[in-house]
């Protein structure tokens, strides 16, 4: 990986040293794994839930959605979705909804950032 696209990458909000702790080093599994979060079907069904207002299909993808990041070092959106969930647990409703639009700005920026590393 080259110093401009880790430096995107870290700009975007993902650790990728720590990523790279994670993935034992390897840039490929990182790469492919970072490629999977980019098609993963869990923010669609998030976003859905939440428009819906459907609290149990948003806390089964916001959990996901918070594992997936955990794992890949996106520890803004982590913590976010981490809030999210407990949030949603204990029927904060409102607390829950206002998160969402910064959450899809901080999803959005690694959602790009991880676009431009495979165009």
């Amino acid at each position: 990986m080259e110093l401009e696209q880790k430096n995107k990458l870290m700009a975007a909000g993902i650790d990728v040293e720590d990523a790279l702790k994670r993935m034992m080093g390897s840039e490929k599994l990182l790469l492919r794994l970072l490629g999977k979060f980019a098609s993963d079907h869990n923010y669609g069904q998030w976003a859905e839930a939440m428009e819906m207002k459907n609290r149990e299909k948003a806390i089964d993808a916001a959990h996901a959605l918070k594992g997936i990041c955990g794992n890949l070092s996106m520890t803004e959106l982590y913590l976010l979705f981490s809030k999210q969930v407990d949030d949603l647990r204990a029927e904060r409703w409102e607390e829950a909804e206002a998160q969402r639009s910064y959450i899809g700005t901080v999803y959005d920026r690694i959602w790009n950032a991880i676009a431009e590393l495979e165009a």
